[in-house]
């Protein structure tokens, strides 16, 4: 139910993307345009200006130049609207001048001229509002049936004596301006659209190229889900971005985790399959003294013996068991810790002189400095612990043990050396296994299990270092321990 809701109110990201994508554009594009729009038609509204204060200027001058007195229709039309052949140089031609209103009006001025009481004298269409005195020239805009219009009034002086003689009005109805205005604003429309369409394309199949690792992660997890043990992973590519990052990031949590789950299932087998034989034994032993064993005191004896024995060897082993758990987990769980190893080694080879008399123990110690490794204190002691045991356990008539610590490179050995059995090369790739003995009759009587080199090799392997082994066979054995160094800068 819950995974068909969530389905339900699924949207993609590739989608999110688009729209955001496309949004944004939207949003640039729309400043840009408006900002050129504005500019462009503010542009357009001063040329239709300009060409109004012209007009203005160029008619009035020449109606004042016409006459000193009063203005007459017969004189505007003579200086407006009639051609005029004019004198030009010394040698007595003439040239002909078009008419000024030819000149200066085309078909979206309206040009009216008014005598000082207000009547009108000469007008090139009909105007859309009517006189009104004015003292200096004024330009205004006034709205009109369709659209706004600029209008703009002039006083008309004499050029001789600058005596009022009419008012000049001049109409802009402004229809190149609007035409050219709605024009722009379709092509604006049209360019957001585009760019909001090529924007969420391009959008969604960027998202598709960049969002591919989400789209694997995603079949990966799916694939997971129904089966952890799986060996599905989300392709590696060449990708060096957050991305391709996450996708590398992924694959070793899931190795992490399988690493874990496997743990488990090995911890589970391993106890259940060490576990059947003592088990089998405390039970056979219970059997026998409910049946008659409980009346006779030595076999009472010695089955309790023999339960203690195999209880106290099943705690011994299932503590074991989960150190060689947690020797798993070190990475995650210790993951910063230091120790310094000639400390740790000097005192690891005291101990074992103390508890240990009858043993011939030296130390070879090359170390000028105390060095830091990248490994919990208690995890190296309980290494070179386990190999010491060993070492203590395994030699014969040679009861001799060396230890030694050096540097190589940017790794400090550790080398544990006995003198005793040995292993033998069938031997020798095996000794690190699980439960594994040698000489299993000879190991339980001993007291192993089979796990120490298994806890003390997954607790180096975990603090990335190497343990290795050399061994032959009635001539003892080195185990060796390779750790990282940590440097100055890096504590």
């Amino acid at each position: 139910m819950d995974e068909q809701k969530r389905r339900k109110h699924f949207f993609s990201l590739k989608l999110k993307w688009a729209l955001g994508t496309a949004l944004g554009s939207l949003i640039i594009s729309l400043v840009v345009i408006m900002v050129l729009f504005s500019s462009f038609t503010q542009d357009l509204l001063s040329q239709e200006r300009q060409t109004l204060t012209q007009s203005l200027v160029t008619i009035s001058q020449k109606l004042g130049k016409s006459t000193s007195s009063e203005l007459t229709v017969a004189k505007v039309n003579q200086t407006l609207k009639d051609n005029v052949l004019t004198p030009e140089g010394n040698d007595g031609g003439t040239i002909y001048q078009r008419p000024v209103i030819q000149g200066l009006s085309d078909g979206h001025l309206t040009v009216t001229v008014y005598d000082q009481s207000g009547k009108e004298l000469f007008s090139t269409g009909k105007e859309n509002q009517g006189f009104k005195k004015v003292s200096t020239q004024t330009i205004k805009m006034a709205d009109g049936k369709n659209h706004q219009y600029l209008i703009g009034r002039e006083p008309i002086l004499s050029a001789d004596n600058y005596r009022m003689i009419g008012y000049l009005q001049v109409e802009n109805n402004l229809d190149n301006y609007y035409q050219h205005y709605r024009h722009l604003e379709l092509i604006s429309v049209l360019a957001l659209i585009l760019v909001v369409i090529f924007s969420g394309l391009m959008g969604y199949f960027l998202s598709y190229f960049l969002l591919r690792p989400l789209n694997d992660i995603q079949e990966t997890v799916e694939v997971l889900r129904d089966d952890p043990t799986k060996d599905k992973r989300v392709p590696v590519t060449s990708r060096t971005d957050e991305l391709g990052e996450l996708a590398w990031m992924f694959n070793e949590m899931i190795d992490r985790t399988q690493r874990y789950i496997d743990q488990q299932s090995q911890f589970v087998g391993d106890v259940s399959h060490e576990l059947r034989t003592p088990v089998a034994i405390i039970q056979g032993h219970m059997q026998l003294l409910q049946r008659w064993g409980k009346d006779d005191p030595k076999q009472l004896e010695e089955s309790i013996n023999a339960a203690l024995a195999e209880t106290n060897r099943m705690n011994t082993l299932i503590g074991e068991m989960l150190d060689l758990t947690r020797a798993g987990q070190v990475e995650v769980n210790f993951r910063n810790a230091t120790t310094h190893v000639k400390k740790l080694v000097n005192q690891v080879y005291d101990n074992f002189r103390m508890i240990h008399p009858d043993f011939h123990f030296s130390l070879d110690d090359d170390l000028d400095e105390d060095l830091l490794v990248p490994v919990y204190r208690d995890h190296l002691e309980q290494i070179l612990i386990i190999l010491c045991d060993n070492a203590v356990k395994y030699s014969t008539e040679r009861k001799e043990i060396h230890l030694s610590l050096s540097r190589n490179m940017q790794a400090v050995e550790i080398g544990v050396q006995d003198f005793g059995e040995g292993i033998s090369q069938e031997n020798l790739n095996r000794v690190f296994d699980r439960f594994y003995r040698v000489d299993k009759a000879r190991s339980r009587k001993k007291g192993g299990n089979g796990l120490g080199l298994a806890i003390a090799k997954r607790l180096v392997e975990g603090y990335h270092g190497t343990v290795t082994v050399e061994s032959q066979l009635g001539s003892g054995s080195l185990f060796r321990i390779t750790l990282p160094i940590v440097e100055a800068s890096d504590k």
